[in-house]
């Protein structure tokens, strides 16, 4: 039985790898600096979450300073992307907060941005006010929000009044139908209204979908509203429509996941939405054209 999990998941990996950048910090710096190469920016994620003792949270954040300082040394235009709970939020609210301190220290000395991720419902109270707490001190800071949950578009809101960056996406986590749209045209259109809120009223922000409706839309809005924005695609998908965003103008990053924890990552992004497998399958087989 253990034989048989091992080599599913060394089935899976083969299918995975194609946005996971591997194991290792030095497989996820290789893949920030091939986006650089190829005119996008990069922003790296370290895989794993609720981490619950010191010692998990201090390698995460030593990792993360790692990070900032080879983008400053290679001059790669690149942000990392943390989330609170991988970082002391599931200790208490201070641990984590001294922990996006230090990350932010080490930012601000070479001019990375850092993105808040936003994890499941339970946390998204919490994530805002942490957000809050700390943007008056960094403003190279954004924060994830997620079109799938109702309160969105109000959170949107009380954001942009106070000047926050903010990064849409669709959302990841299975959430109760009382707080969340269900279905994949309820959470494009709430998707489609955050983000014309944010081309209408934002100031910097991030578009983070690898739908071609939505990133058409998107387009067109920069046509009526001249802001300062980028598309957020993963690291292997899309790859073809990347290079033709960036010929016609526009900021390109890839988000580049790395770490030993890629399954459940996987499986949830899986998960995410019926159509992942049928993209994510195409990009697989884009990539293995000879």
């Amino acid at each position: 039985m253990v034989d048989a999990t091992k080599m599913m998941e060394k089935f899976l990996f083969k299918f995975a790898k194609q946005w996971i950048a591997g194991d290792t910090i030095d497989d996820a710096l290789k893949s920030a600096k091939e986006a650089y190469e190829n005119g996008r920016h990069a922003i790296v994620n370290k895989l794993g979450e609720y981490h619950k003792t010191r010692e998990p949270i201090e390698k995460t954040i030593t990792e993360y300073e790692k990070i900032i300082s080879s983008f400053r040394k290679w001059k790669v235009r690149g942000a990392i992307s943390v989330k609170p709970t991988q970082v002391g939020m599931s200790i208490n609210g201070k641990t984590c907060l001294e922990s996006f301190e230090r990350l932010i220290d080490s930012a601000s000395k070479s001019h990375v941005f850092v993105w808040i991720d936003m994890e499941s419902s339970d946390h998204t109270d919490d994530t805002i006010q942490l957000y809050y707490d700390l943007f008056s001190r960094y403003e190279r800071l954004g924060v994830a929000i997620q079109a799938n949950l109702k309160r969105s578009v109000d959170d949107v809101k009380d954001l942009i009044r106070h000047g926050a960056k903010i990064r849409i996406v669709k959302g990841a986590y299975r959430e109760n139908g009382k707080i969340a749209y269900k279905t994949r045209d309820e959470v494009d259109q709430n998707f489609l209204k955050i983000m014309r809120l944010l081309f209408k009223d934002a100031n910097e922000f991030g578009v983070a979908t690898h739908d071609s409706k939505l990133i058409d839309e998107a387009i067109s809005l920069s046509k009526k509203y001249q802001k300062k924005f980028e598309f957020q695609l993963l690291k292997g998908v899309r790859d073809e429509l990347k290079p033709e965003l960036v010929n016609q103008g526009f900021i390109v990053s890839d988000y580049i996941p790395y770490g030993t924890n890629w399954l459940p990552y996987s499986i949830r992004r899986l998960q995410e939405r019926k159509r992942n497998i049928l993209l994510l399958g195409s990009s697989f087989i884009q990539s293995h054209k000879v």
